[in-house]
């Protein structure tokens, strides 16, 4: 079997053999741990069936890994500096195509249907740039497309904000839309030791698993997130002072009728809510505010 690209040795290797420098506006950390690298494979469950998207593959270290585990992988790198390094790192690999583009830019619709025409079992497995983290994971789940789920490497801050609980303090409006469209579980932590260079905090790896069905049905999907973020706009006022404040004062008595009919006290604070109750909350709002 090929030789491993993620150990310390072999990173740095490929990095003099190309002067690469990393760059911090991109959130470049790449992963010198095969044993991580495995675990994550693992985590997704691929199979020689299934399909893998990969967002920042870097110098190609996870991205041997998926191929080695799936039928065909598909990396979107926006760093042009590493298209040579990853012809030459993954030549051994022919179920591998790098899309240098931007994948918060791409029509994943489109590009999807034409690579993975066949495949059923479709993942997104990444070591996702710290600084975009949120926007491609609500991309991937806004757009509907033919997912299974989303296996992610990412800061453990947002890994805890993503699968928490109501009555938390990491609980907010990116749990409720993340736990909306699917249901999370943190896979492992990953200390920073493992990374070159080291970033300041640990990571962790989420594995997203899509719902069939949203977590609730509402009337309308973009007054239900709304009502989120207006909820937790300032964490420390209640559910009635918040809506209030979003919706201006003079709609303060449809909010409490609102409160009312859904049996939610106006003075508990929106971290207590659960993803349900919103969903009662938004369609009772919806009714009263659009009465025809």
């Amino acid at each position: 079997m090929q030789k491993d690209i993620a150990t310390p040795i072999r990173t740095k290797e490929i990095l003099n053999k190309y002067g690469f420098s990393f760059k911090k506006s991109l959130g470049q950390n790449f992963l010198i741990d095969p044993n991580i690298l495995r675990n994550i494979t693992e985590v997704a469950g691929l199979t020689k069936h299934s399909g893998a998207i990969e967002i920042g593959p870097g110098i190609g270290a996870l991205t041997e890994h998926l191929a080695r585990t799936s039928k065909k992988v598909l990396a979107f790198e926006i760093d042009g500096r590493l298209l040579p390094i990853l012809e030459d790192t993954l030549s051994p690999y022919t179920n591998v195509e790098i899309l240098h583009q931007d994948v918060l830019k791409a029509n994943l619709k489109t590009v999807i249907a034409e690579k993975f025409a066949g495949i059923e079992d479709l993942m997104v497995v990444a070591n996702l740039p710290y600084y975009v983290t949120t926007p491609i994971i609500m991309k991937l789940l806004e757009e509907q497309l033919p997912l299974r789920g989303i296996v992610a490497m990412l800061q453990k801050e947002v890994a805890d904000r993503i699968a928490a609980k109501p009555g938390t303090k990491e609980y907010g409006s990116l749990s409720i839309a993340i736990q909306y469209y699917t249901i999370p579980e943190t896979a492992m932590i990953v200390p920073k030791t493992v990374f070159m260079p080291q970033p300041n905090v640990d990571s962790a790896v989420i594995r997203l698993i899509k719902r069939p069905q949203p977590a609730v049905q509402v009337i309308n999907e973009e007054f239900f997130f709304d009502i989120i973020r207006k909820s937790f706009a300032q964490r420390r006022k209640t559910i009635l002072n918040n809506l209030s404040n979003g919706f201006g004062k003079d709609q303060k008595e449809f909010i409490l009728d609102a409160l009312h009919k859904t049996d939610i006290d106006p003075k508990r604070r929106g971290e207590t809510l659960t993803i349900e109750e919103f969903g009662k909350l938004s369609d009772s709002l919806w009714t009263l505010f659009n009465p025809n």
